[in-house]
């Protein structure tokens, strides 16, 4: 432990945290352009096929997203809404693209958790 001495000439400093999202600059989502649709498989033991986009934001960054859900009919010059998140069994991959936006819809046949995917509830009042 430190004598009063020693912290008076050497303070203690605080640890910078590292930014786990920093393409969003701090914004909670942002629009992007498509420039690449494709797919990877995840890191062991996991096996699939996880669908991928690369993404080209209005910052000019490029990053890769994760596509959720199944099914897409996202394509090249598709524009999307990001947001963070990464996805644990694809390294690299730090950002989720947010369904119902732009030229992403959101999914028909769902029944749970049906905010996440952008779809509608199937007893409301039309």
């Amino acid at each position: 432990m430190p004598t009063k001495n020693q912290l008076l000439s050497n303070y203690r400093r605080k640890k910078n945290q590292r930014n786990k999202i920093p393409a969003l600059h701090g914004q909670p989502q942002i629009k992007g352009i498509c420039i690449k649709v494709f797919t990877r498989g995840p890191k062991k033991p996991n096996s699939a096929v996880r669908k991928l986009a690369k993404v080209k934001l209005w910052t000019g960054k490029c990053v890769d997203a994760y596509i959720p859900g199944e099914g897409h009919v996202l394509q090249q010059h598709s524009i999307v809404l990001l947001r963070g998140g990464r996805v644990p069994d694809l390294p690299g991959v730090k950002y989720h693209l947010i369904r119902g936006n732009y030229d992403f819809p959101g999914l028909k046949d769902r029944k749970r958790r049906r905010s996440l995917y952008a779809t509608k509830n199937q007893w409301s009042k039309k």
